[in-house]
């Protein structure tokens, strides 16, 4: 998740980084069926069909690298687990942990706001799970303080 929003000229660029990383990924050999795509300019989602052939750690450190490359050449912080991401009037903020925590406070962001729920882990869960309300998310537990103040 990037601090700040991609502008189109970096996403269609990302977008085409991804698309080549993705056709030539290989776990031990075999050809991943994966797909890199950009959600709401802040999101880099890569996908695998663990069916066909699964990713394993070599193929996982490929991805990290390759996710690393886009953050230097692009300029921006795709690992930065203490940002915060939500949606405010259909458009998606991201802020750090503090000012989450703040605005919580201040009760701009309710159990209602959608969040995004990162540690999704398969493809039914992006799906289903990835941009929820946050009293159905992790973010529900983690800041039950400031939601109950």
């Amino acid at each position: 998740m990037l601090g700040k929003p991609l502008i189109a000229a970096e996403v269609s660029e990302i977008q085409q980084k991804l698309d080549a990383f993705t056709a030539q990924w290989q776990a031990h050999g075999k050809q991943l069926n994966a797909k890199g795509e950009i959600y709401h300019n802040f999101f880099i989602v890569l996908t695998v069909d663990q069916e066909t052939a699964p990713a394993t750690g070599c193929s996982i450190d490929a991805s990290v690298r390759f996710i690393k490359d886009v953050e230097s050449n692009f300029g921006v912080d795709l690992f930065d687990r203490f940002n915060m991401a939500y949606k405010l009037d259909d458009e998606v903020h991201v802020v750090t942990k503090e000012d989450f925590e703040t605005l919580i406070a201040i009760k701009k962001i309710t159990p209602k706001t959608i969040v995004f729920n990162n540690l999704v882990q398969t493809l039914e869960e992006f799906e289903q799970k990835w941009e929820v309300p946050l009293e159905d998310s992790w973010h529900k537990m983690v800041f039950a303080e400031q939601l109950s103040a």
